[in-house]
């Protein structure tokens, strides 16, 4: 290969090295391993095609023509606004399209025999990844995190890798809110060795809590890829806020050859730091794999010790004291950024609505990014984490109703598994506004008796210590969603004239304000849709023990 001499000018020169630094590291962390997993941003390095290639998934083809860049990208808000869109403006007036992603990497020969996975934190919509070539999936959902298994497949030494990602977001409209387009959260690279802590493997629960003692269960997901049993040490420590260790727990295991095994340990903290709003203190649990004396993966769990409780007459206690949730319904996007994650805007956001008064959030209407619950667990926020806009009746032609049966288990599943550590999250929401709602009042359809009490299992399954609701616009007893039993609490998305009315129409049931007020703004201009601004004082200014 040909060199070429450049000047470089003295800024461009601190970019340059600061650039083969962060690819030392990165390489430093490949080559340095001892069996321990590492994670490590993948998001550097990407080539990008607005458009369809049929061939783009060969590792033979010919990308040197297409954009360098970066992730997390959303190519929707790069591009010119448009009043034929058929996003419409819902959408953003931001046409979608089908773009391609590939990158080249390799592996140091001294790593094979590891296992390697490819974690995404997000891709709106219809993602298909391909590693050298073959086919590893595909996912519909736009919004719900991911992993693929790279090991079989990969090259190492000198031979390159290449990783080719589709993503088909033409059929328009396909939401009722701006999307974005592309692999618009964060992309990482797993490697781990023989033994190892699963995806979203651990679970960790307070089942009881006071002022003197807090009782700690961990559930422990472990997948042993070898080809014999083995006979491992599972050892979890718990550190406090300040790095210290404060107590551990060891239990010895024979993990089945190929197989998925669980371990349970239970420990206790005494006079432990409770996670609060205005004080959201975080422990951490850090599990290791120890085979023959030699710790062969290490998993870190963040969590928060903390208790609530749901009340029908008085409302939302956390800790034993009364507490008024302040929430707001938020989409997922960043205004004018789009939707390509950006902590420090996600973080500025928060930090304005902390100063509003705000302490809640509910993640309208999908699965946030994982950086949002991140934040939340450490500015101190209660999150309603919501699943759905749509079941298997549409709001639009494109929407999820048509991916729904092969994937809504699946994608439920992750949902939980993933959030299910984090202490902001004290709600789990099966839907908005969801069309299943209506009617049963003949018999003609109750879908969604059926469907709720189906998503309430899946849910139940994997977490049993946060309620579920469902944000209902249909605020009548014969509701199809009510009907099923499947919420602990009963949520209204406006309707304020009937709050007076819930105890009579749903005795001895408990009450959540889903969504209450909802404003159109631009440029200094406000319209209320609702009038919900002007009746919810009424409420606001009831003492807590009265609320």
């Amino acid at each position: 290969m040909r060199e070429k001499q450049t000047c470089v000018p003295p800024s461009k020169t601190i970019l340059l090295v600061s650039s083969m630094v962060m690819l030392i590291l990165m390489s430093t962390q490949l080559n340095g391993q001892t069996g321990v997993e590492r994670r490590t941003s993948f998001d550097e390095g990407w080539k990008f095609f607005l458009g369809d290639d049929t061939t783009a998934s060969s590792p033979s083809f010919n990308d040197s023509k297409w954009r360098v860049l970066d992730l997390p990208h959303d190519w929707s808000i790069e591009l010119p606004f448009d009043s034929t869109s058929p996003t419409g403006t819902g959408g953003g007036a931001l046409r979608g399209g089908i773009g391609w992603y590939r990158k080249t990497f390799t592996l140091p020969a001294s790593l094979k025999g590891k296992n390697f996975f490819i974690d995404f934190d997000g891709v709106y919509m219809n993602s298909e990844v391909w590693l050298n070539g073959r086919l590893l999936g595909n996912r519909p959902n736009g919004y719900i995190s991911f992993r693929y298994d790279l090991t079989p497949l990969l090259k190492f030494g000198n031979e390159k890798n290449v990783i080719a990602v589709r993503v088909n977001n033409s059929q328009q409209p396909n939401s009722r809110w701006y999307s974005g387009s592309g692999i618009y959260r964060n992309v990482w690279l797993v490697t781990a060795g023989s033994v190892f802590v699963e995806h979203w493997g651990t679970y960790i629960t307070t089942p009881q809590i006071d002022n003197h003692l807090a009782k700690v269960a961990i559930l422990i997901r472990l997948n042993n890829t070898t080809t014999t049993d083995k006979s491992i040490v599972v050892k979890t420590t718990i550190f406090d806020a300040d790095n210290k260790k404060i107590i551990a727990a060891s239990s010895s295991l024979n993990a089945k050859s190929v197989e998925i095994s669980e371990v349970s340990q239970q420990t206790e903290i005494t006079t432990p730091h409770l996670w609060a709003i205005d004080d959201p203190y975080l422990y951490t649990a850090k599990t290791e794999i120890i085979d023959n004396g030699k710790t062969v993966d290490e998993y870190t769990t963040p969590f928060g010790i903390r208790y609530f409780r749901f009340d029908v007459d008085k409302g939302f206690f956390l800790n034993g004291k009364p507490l008024k949730i302040i929430g707001i319904c938020d989409h997922h996007d960043l205004g004018c950024l789009g939707t390509a994650v950006n902590t420090r805007a996600l973080q500025r956001q928060l930090q304005m609505l902390k100063g509003m008064g705000i302490n809640g959030i509910r993640t309208s209407h999908n699965p946030p990014a994982p950086e949002l619950l991140d934040l939340a667990d450490k500015m101190g926020f209660v999150v309603m984490d919501e699943a759905f806009d749509m079941w298997k009746k549409e709001k639009n032609p494109y929407d999820y109703h048509l991916y729904w049966d092969n994937w809504y288990k699946i994608d439920l599943r992750d949902q939980v598994l993933r959030d299910r550590n984090h202490p902001s999250v004290f709600i789990w929401s099966i839907g908005n506004e969801i069309m299943e709602q209506w009617g049963g009042d003949h018999g003609e359809d109750t879908s969604g008796r059926q469907i709720a009490r189906d998503l309430a299992k899946i849910i139940h399954g994997l977490d049993t210590t946060r309620p579920i609701t469902s944000a209902l616009n249909d605020p009548s007893p014969v509701n199809e969603i009510y009907r099923s039993g499947a919420l602990d609490l009963v949520g209204f998305n406006y309707n304020q004239n009937e709050y007076k009315n819930f105890p009579k129409k749903f005795p001895g049931k408990k009450f959540i304000a889903t969504e209450t007020i909802s404003s159109i703004n631009t440029r200094g201009h406000y319209d209320m849709p609702s009038d919900s601004i002007r009746r919810w004082p009424a409420n606001w200014d009831k003492p807590l023990e009265n609320a």
